[in-house]
């Protein structure tokens, strides 16, 4: 996680490094970790990890705590992260809804709001929004923006995060080259990380959520468009310019429905949130009988999922080709990075098996057999949250960091 604060240091000096990897085992350790454990999983002396230690209780960064007193001896002392030193915040800024998250330097949440929102309506409007529910949100629990060490922000597009901004957005038109990062750090008054969507999904997930503690995740967010975040031998795989995991444009059909991005026949365009509502409507044309016939022309893709979760067939077909579909893609995937799960997440996801027992059986049957039998395939164990956790990640690597330093 260093590289998330590594622009915010004076320098970067080599004598920091055991200390600022000694803070990434507190706060990512389940329940806290002791400073035997502690030694044992940076290879140092005892005596060095006390030395460490100690200058982080110096921050108020970290505190000991006992936990319940085993039954043959003395309970141990547990170092853990000081949740009471401050807060951030996560902003996740997709495609047709906007969460914003306030959270304590435990990463526990003090506060969550959500809305409808159209990242089309391009950076101004949208930024204008973002700012306006994050401020908001923190009057609610009496704080301001001066009270905010850090700020992570997520947007559904291939993101370039040395620079802070988004490069040839397929769906966010306006958006290409914006000064994204610049501009809120300058609304804001505090660092501010710009991450992909996915990306921040797969970075929640990990952290908190369904593949915590992997190393080799694969996260799948399908909402309006479908993207992965790659986690890869416990880093972020970004690729040169950002756009690593954009399965969403892998051709799946050559001569396939028209695609956002001006191809043909795209993952996002046969298994995406508008594809499945196409789906649906071309069902209801054909006059079969569903609960989806009411009204097609509003129909979201929500509604075919909450409608399959209640029983009906129409609804079930429509997400199992979609799954099917998606399962196809993940195949050159699973084959290519070889992940220990892979988590699929969007509202859609939340239908669990309706959705992911076509794409398990997908990836099986077309898989290598030792990458198919080797990969877990689930859904997000944090829902909706996964980015906006992600974002909260990133904030807190680099509030957390910059006060070690």
């Amino acid at each position: 996680m260093l590289s998330a604060y590594i622009r915010y240091l004076p320098s970067q000096n080599v004598k920091y490094v055991n200390k600022h990897a000694a803070l990434d085992l507190i706060r990512f350790a389940p329940g806290g970790i002791s400073r035997v454990a502690l030694a044992q999983r940076l290879a140092l002396t005892r005596a060095a990890v006390t030395s460490i230690v100690n200058d982080l209780i110096k921050t108020d960064l970290i505190r000991e705590t006992k936990t319940r007193a085993p039954s043959n001896g003395r309970p141990p002392i547990i170092l853990e992260i000081n949740e009471e030193r401050g807060c951030v915040a996560g902003v996740d800024m997709g495609a047709s809804h906007l969460t914003v998250i306030v959270a304590n330097f435990g990463a526990q949440v003090l506060a969550e709001k959500e809305q409808p929102f159209k990242i089309a309506d391009g950076p101004e409007e949208c930024i204008r929004q973002a700012d306006a529910a994050l401020r908001s949100l923190l009057s609610t629990l009496g704080l301001g923006l001066s009270d905010l060490s850090a700020i992570g922000a997520g947007v559904p597009g291939p993101t370039i995060a040395s620079e802070g901004m988004v490069l040839a957005p397929p769906i966010m038109p306006g958006w290409d080259r914006f000064p994204i990062r610049d501009t809120l750090e300058k609304l804001w008054g505090c660092p501010v990380s710009l991450n992909n969507d996915a990306e921040l999904g797969v970075l929640g997930e990990w952290a908190y959520g369904a593949g915590r503690g992997e190393q080799n995740l694969a996260y799948i967010k399908v909402g309006t468009g479908i993207g992965a975040g790659l986690f890869i031998d416990g880093q972020i795989y970004r690729g040169a310019t950002g756009s690593a995991g954009e399965i969403g444009h892998m051709t799946i059909d050559e001569n396939g429905p028209l695609c956002a991005c001006g191809n043909r026949g795209c993952l996002e365009a046969l298994a995406g949130g508008r594809a499945i509502v196409n789906l649906a409507r071309t069902a209801i044309q054909s006059g079969r009988r569903t609960e989806l016939s009411a009204n097609p022309e509003s129909l979201t893709a929500m509604d075919v999922s909450n409608a399959a979760a209640r029983g009906d067939l129409v609804a079930q077909e429509v997400l199992a080709e979609a799954g099917n579909q998606l399962g196809i893609a993940l195949t050159s995937l699973v084959n290519l990075f070889n992940p220990n799960i892979v988590v699929v997440g969007g509202g859609v996801a939340q239908t669990g098996d309706l959705f992911l027992e076509p794409i398990r059986k997908a990836v099986l049957k077309r898989s290598l057999p030792a990458a198919a039998h080797a990969v877990r395939i689930t859904t997000s164990l944090l829902g909706k949250r996964s980015t906006g956790m992600g974002a909260v990640v990133q904030a807190l690597s680099i509030a957390l960091h910059k006060i070690a330093s």
